[in-house]
């Protein structure tokens, strides 16, 4: 199995006015094409930020990244930004979608700066969207559908430009529990039936369940790295919400 993703003695400090915080204080390990990883750890332990340098959205202060087998750790804003658009997708808490704007353009966002004509755009969102079981709210404005279509139109939009790897930052927390499993299935089915490599981030041990295999931050440090023994199945025989 290919090598994604290797930090080594990763760390990361801010500096504001000259008051030094460490947030991540050497973490190594790494990731395989086609894995399913959750990283957990309490509220300040660097899990966020640690994902933020992972996405490209942040940099190192120290250590080494490889991404693909490329040293990424030193790579300028604008590198950092095509690597971002190209190579990784992101699904947010918060799912960021445009409120007044259709699930269809919504998901075609990505596709700004992409060399395609304008019926390939609609048609990669179409596909898109249909893989994640809202095909009926297409010309939807993103503001009429419920927090779990909401999540499942971030999903689709993630997928849009075949990253590399998704992020799911804590994908399920603005999310009633039916509408979470229904997330998780959709997550798990894109790691087991399609083979994405998908990063997980969350506070929640049984969401973190769904992964193989869950990396714990604390303080800055990787307190452990393990297989998950009882992994939770979504068996999908709740139909996705219509």
């Amino acid at each position: 199995m290919n090598t994604l993703i290797k930090t080594e003695n990763l760390k990361k400090h801010f500096d504001n006015d000259g008051v030094i915080t460490h947030v991540l204080n050497g973490v190594s390990f790494e990731i395989h094409q086609g894995e399913f990883v959750a990283i957990m750890g309490p509220s300040g332990s660097g899990k966020s930020t640690l994902m933020h340098i992972l996405g490209f959205l942040d940099k190192l202060s120290d250590g080494k990244y490889f991404f693909e087998g490329q040293d990424v750790s030193q790579l300028d804003d604008d590198l950092l930004a095509n690597k971002r658009s190209q190579k990784v997708g992101f699904v947010f808490q918060a799912f960021n979608l445009l409120p007044r704007t259709t699930v269809l353009d919504n998901v075609m966002l990505p596709l700004m700066y992409v060399k395609l004509t304008g019926a390939e755009r609609t048609n990669r969102a179409k596909e898109a969207i249909e893989s994640v079981g809202l095909g009926h709210r297409i010309n939807n404005l993103s503001n009429q559908l419920s927090g779990g279509e909401k999540q499942r139109v971030a999903i689709a939009r993630a997928l849009i430009n075949n990253p590399s790897v998704i992020f799911a930052d804590e994908p399920t927390g603005n999310l009633d529990s039916k509408s979470g499993l229904q997330v998780m299935k959709i997550l798990q089915d894109l790691n087991l039936k399609q083979g994405h490599t998908i990063i997980l981030v969350t506070h929640e041990k049984y969401t973190a369940e769904h992964a193989e295999r869950i990396i714990k931050i604390k303080d800055g440090l990787l307190e452990s790295d393990e297989k998950v023994d009882n992994r939770q199945v979504t068996d999908g025989r709740d139909e996705l919400v219509k």
